[in-house]
């Protein structure tokens, strides 16, 4: 699935969609950036609460698909720009990040 099905299927936000013809594989959710790093792999949606600018380089480092900015969140500013600038995905829902897995586990991606 691409980033565009996703946000069709699930009635995501684009905040900012530079690539949104990524390929989704697999999701990581976490808000803490060193665990991210470490753990979420490439292709990867990434599900948290930060919307500050290094959520951009974490997703840069990883090569992340998106970052999903869960329960209507804001992204800063200067986040959105970086995203734009560095072609990263980011998309918000107003669903909690448990709610928003088992969605996507109903839905096997």
């Amino acid at each position: 699935m691409t980033v565009k099905e996703l946000v069709d299927l699930f009635d995501l936000e684009i905040v900012a969609g530079p690539s949104l013809e990524k390929e989704i594989d697999g999701v990581y959710i976490g808000d803490l950036l060193s665990n991210v790093m470490a753990r979420a792999e490439k292709d990867n949606l990434w599900l948290t609460v930060q919307g500050h600018q290094n959520v951009v380089a974490v997703a840069l480092l990883v090569e992340l698909s998106a970052v999903i900015l869960v329960e209507d969140f804001e992204y800063e500013k200067n986040a959105v720009q970086r995203a734009c600038q560095k072609g990263v995905n980011l998309l918000k829902a107003k669903k909690k990040s448990y709610a928003l897995a088992c969605k996507f586990c109903e839905s096997k991606i």
